[in-house]
């Protein structure tokens, strides 16, 4: 593992906030105008993430949790995974027991051990030991077209985790979905309760969520996918497809119950159990570059959105949505900085984190914006 402390003093005044409006759907959204100098931008007295693997520029920030204790882990697309303990990011890659240097998704489970999702399969660290939780080849599918898989995108990548309500855990990855009971690893749609009749394969499902109601809902459709939302309620799995589009990103279950999807193609459309109907969204935001969504414990959204025609391009970045309390129709957006943004995280001091390309690593306490990358 390497520890890296804090080097260099304060730099730059952050960056240009917009904002925009658009009339799409019923609720009317306005721009607001931001001071610019009520957001600054430093890295003064804070440590820095810092590559040691030699990756390439493409390499990103994955994905990232905060534990039990209060530490952050972020997962990286080369890195392996950082640990913020709130003074020092401490680096663990395959050096130090992790499978591979990819990580994807990352959960912490009810009884504290740390869950990976890696290119490689399933990493676990408990009591500063990493140990590979392998799932059987006795029960992974037959896969005859192997056209899609990568040496970033192979069939064992685990790309979502879920911990459910009975304490299965939930895994997402290349050649479909696994559930593990504590003993042992069960795969999902060969199990001869659930009811598909659409033949759902569920591959690289990118998010799973259980609802309230104990719904089990899967984001499919990254390429070879495209099944769209899928629904498992206890005996049947479905899809759906709203306006056809067969890529969902992200599910959040909003504070009303409703859910709030990020697609690929779409923007956001919101679900009420009934029907689906768009999220609306500044005319500036590019609906097809969004990345992933979250709901704050205040209940504002934030969108991450990526570039659109070339890497940089300064049209993508992390937005967040207000509904005025006066006036339930009216909704205002902000937006925070001009990068390409990869993924959002809210810890329990209400700040938000956020990645960017190459290894991009921020935190808004919505006042300040920290730089944290090198």
């Amino acid at each position: 593992m390497t520890n890296f402390r804090l080097i260099k003093s304060m730099y730059f005044l952050l960056m240009v906030l917009l904002l925009s409006t658009s009339c799409n759907g019923q609720i009317e959204t306005k721009t607001q105008t931001v001071n610019t100098n009520t957001f600054t931008s430093f890295n003064s007295g804070k440590p820095k993430i810092v590559k040691t693997q030699n990756s390439s520029e493409y390499q990103n920030i994955t994905c990232g949790i905060q534990d039990k204790k209060g530490n952050l882990w972020f997962g990286t697309s080369g890195e392996g995974v950082y640990k913020y303990d709130g003074t020092l990011f401490t680096q663990y890659t395959t050096k130090d027991g992790l499978i591979s240097n990819s990580v994807y998704s990352l959960l912490e489970d009810t009884s504290g051990k740390i869950w990976l999702g890696t290119s490689n399969g399933i990493c676990r660290y408990f009591e500063n030991k990493f140990n590979s939780i392998p799932i059987s080849f006795t029960i992974r599918p037959i896969i005859k077209d192997n056209s899609y898989y990568n040496e970033w995108s192979t069939k064992y990548t685990v790309w979502s985790m879920l911990q459910d309500k009975s304490g299965k855990i939930w895994f997402g990855t290349g050649d479909g979905v696994y559930y593990y009971d504590g003993w042992s690893f069960t795969h999902f749609l060969t199990n001869d309760n659930v009811i598909n009749k659409n033949n759902i394969q569920l591959k690289l499902v990118s998010d799973i969520h259980e609802d309230k109601k104990g719904n089990i809902w899967f984001a499919s459709g990254m390429p070879p996918g495209n099944e769209g939302l899928c629904r498992f309620d206890g005996k049947l799995i479905e899809s759906y497809k709203p306006k056809n589009e067969g890529w969902f990103r992200n599910i959040v279950e909003g504070k009303n119950g409703n859910l709030i999807l990020a697609t690929r193609h779409f923007g956001i459309f919101k679900y009420d159990g009934n029907s689906f109907t768009d999220y609306s969204l500044p005319n500036d935001m590019i609906k097809s570059s969004i990345n992933a969504i979250i709901e704050d414990n205040s209940g504002h959204l934030w969108i991450a959105s990526d570039y659109v025609k070339e890497m940089g391009d300064n049209l993508g970045g992390l937005w967040y949505s207000t509904i005025s309390e006066k006036d339930p129709n009216e909704k205002t957006f902000t937006k925070i900085i001009n990068k390409d943004v990869l993924f959002i995280l809210e810890d329990k001091e209400n700040n938000i984190w956020f990645s960017t390309r190459n290894m991009g690593l921020y935190r808004y306490d919505r006042k300040i914006l920290t730089n944290f990358s090198e």
